[in-house]
């Protein structure tokens, strides 16, 4: 296949390219430039079939994985199926030893034939192996839904963004269906939809009183049904920031009722529930979280009758922002229609635990603005979890992030708030940790809590090192760079690479901890250094891998970077995948490592 591509004479750069992609050799453009440049030895921007397998196995050949291979295979040329086994048994801990495992992964990555056949893998097969998704690092189980989904809502982690509808900043960018469509594509699960009164009768979503441009709500409605259940099946939660006039409120149940159909949950699934029903349940619905009027059992009794025909007095009621007395807050008018919507998830503002262990009904759930929520974690954060573990609760960004910046959400989770409520389209730290926790239980953005943020009896707190934990000791041998993106500021391929490797957890957890630099090489950068790290609650602990290049003026440049769940770590030799500041893959870029922990 080789010969045939040179049956012309030499070929250019994009042939060059081309040729290694076709023989399952992923690369990076910049890469294969530079690679060619230095072997293009006449420099007519032309190979010969000599040069071209020379760059082939700069490319393919890389050492720390020729050392593993040599080591199974005896220094010989080829793995036996029994070496293969070893390899699995010894290094990746692999549990699924079925009989014919060795075999399996012959056949699907050996590429010669008659070794195929003779039941041996030869290196290029053990490449392609080491180079596939079954060696990430992220656990194969974790990329379906294996968690029980049958707990009810307020035991889940739920994955939730702020003013969905901004893709820049809060005061002057732009409002965008996009933001919804991509929030969505990426699990989001519960989306913020700021309501006004548009004119002619249609109501429009934008951040109020400010610049930022409007969009109809029924053509966000129709956006949110057409992406609604494209990556995950589990139920998908409109918060409504809702500052519409009665009629125009009426409108908007109209356009929910339309579009939405029976996707659309307006009724108990039991008869007068105490408890909230569970994703499992709830599958393909969408639910609407609003103010409400009257309690769920008053809603079931109206059903009967047409909200639309009632006399104008009982089309809308006036409720306190918080149910106090009227006089003392700011009337929310709301209409009946809209109102007989909401039914597990009804928006009730957060005034003390002790009123909320008083009076909250279970399907009542309270949104907490960034800097009270930070306070009361610190001051009670026991009281806190024993609330979460009852009542759906919502953390937002405070109102002076102009610029759509994000806090951390790790310290909200650690006290089980289910929604923590992030600008998906603030690229950075915050972004990163989202996107990592809910890669697990299949990216379905539900994430059952630990045991310790579900059970009353469990004596949890963030802030102090639980007694009964059972602590990891995850060691992770850094051991190589794989193609990875060069500097900005270069004019070829190269960088000064540095990893640092991140955890993030309750406080006692978090670490970090980093490698040396490795000069003006982002192709092959070798480190071969290890880290330790202790764990004492793995179940909250994300890691996260960050490679920078050394800036020594204006700092260090951000190359790529991966987080993902510690207890979703595979064993073992691993591909760490990167991804850009926006969240795109940057494959073939990755890091190569071994990882191995103790429970």
């Amino acid at each position: 296949m080789i010969r045939d591509e040179f049956k012309g004479g030499k070929i250019n750069l994009e042939k060059t390219h081309r040729l290694l992609e076709k023989l399952d050799i992923p690369c990076n453009y910049t890469h294969v430039k530079s690679i060619f440049k230095d072997n293009d030895r006449l420099k007519q921007g032309r190979i010969t079939i000599e040069e071209f397998r020379s760059i082939y196995r700069i490319i393919a050949h890389r050492e720390e994985i020729v050392e593993i291979f040599n080591t199974y295979s005896g220094n010989q040329k080829f793995l036996f199926e029994k070496n293969l086994l070893e390899f699995l048994k010894q290094e990746q801990y692999a549990l699924d030893m079925r009989k014919n495992i060795a075999f399996e992964i012959i056949q699907k990555y050996e590429p010669i034939e008659e070794v195929k056949k003779a039941h041996q893998m030869s290196f290029e097969g053990f490449t392609r192996y080491m180079g596939s998704p079954e060696c990430l690092v992220f656990k194969t189980d974790c990329t379906e839904v294996y968690q029980d989904m049958n707990h009810p809502l307020n035991d889940y982690f739920i994955s939730s963004s702020h003013n969905t509808y901004l893709i820049s900043d809060q005061l002057l960018g732009p409002s965008d269906i996009w933001g919804y469509v991509s929030a969505l594509v990426k699990g989001c699960r519960c989306l913020e939809i700021d309501c006004w009164d548009g004119s002619q009768n249609e109501p429009v979503v934008y951040h109020g009183y400010t610049l930022t441009s409007k969009l109809l709500f029924k053509t966000v409605i129709q956006a949110i049904h057409k992406y609604a259940f494209i990556a995950s099946d589990y139920p998908v939660v409109l918060s409504l920031e809702n500052h519409c006039s009665p009629s125009q409120q009426e409108v908007m149940a109209d356009i929910l009722q339309s579009v939405f159909g029976d996707t659309l949950l307006s009724d108990m699934l039991d008869d007068f529930p105490d408890k909230l029903p569970s994703p499992e349940a709830l599958k393909f619905k969408v639910l609407v979280r609003n103010k409400k009027i009257g309690s769920l059992r008053e809603t079931r009794e109206r059903k009967g009758s047409d909200k639309h025909e009632d006399d104008s007095e009982k089309e809308s009621e006036t409720i306190s922002a918080a149910g106090l007395p009227l006089f003392k807050r700011r009337r929310v008018k709301v209409a009946m229609a809209l109102s007989d919507l909401v039914i597990y998830t009804k928006a009730e503002k957060f005034r003390s635990f002790q009123h909320s262990r008083l009076y909250q009904q279970f399907n009542e759930t309270n949104s907490i603005g960034e800097t009270e929520a930070r306070k009361l974690s610190k001051l009670k954060a026991h009281e806190f979890i024993l609330h979460t573990m009852k009542f759906i609760t919502r953390i937002y960004p405070k109102a002076t992030r102009a610029d759509s910046s994000n806090f951390n959400p790790q310290e909200f989770w650690n006290i089980g708030c289910q929604m923590v409520a992030l600008n998906f389209q603030t690229p950075g730290l915050p972004m990163d940790l989202q996107n990592g926790k809910f890669l697990d239980n299949g990216s379905s953005g539900y994430i059952l809590k630990p045991q310790f943020l579900r059970d009353s009896k469990t004596p949890f707190s963030p802030n102090k090192t639980p007694r009964y934990s059972n602590p990891v000791t995850l060691t992770i041998r850094l051991i190589s760079g794989i193609q990875l993106p060069p500097s900005n500021h270069s004019s070829s391929n190269k960088a000064d690479t540095l990893v640092i490797l991140e955890t993030f957890g309750v406080p006692n957890d978090q670490m970090k901890q980093q490698t040396r630099v490795i000069k003006k090489n982002a192709f092959s950068p070798k480190w071969n250094e290890t880290f330790t790290f202790i764990i004492h609650v793995p179940e909250l602990a994300l890691m996260r891998f960050v490679v920078e290049n050394q800036g020594l003026i204006a700092g260090n440049e951000f190359l790529g970077q991966y987080t993902l769940p510690v207890l979703c770590m595979n064993k073992g030799y691993r591909r760490v995948p990167l991804f850009s500041k926006m969240g795109e893959s940057l494959e073939p870029a990755a890091l190569f490592i071994y990882v191995w922990y103790i429970r």
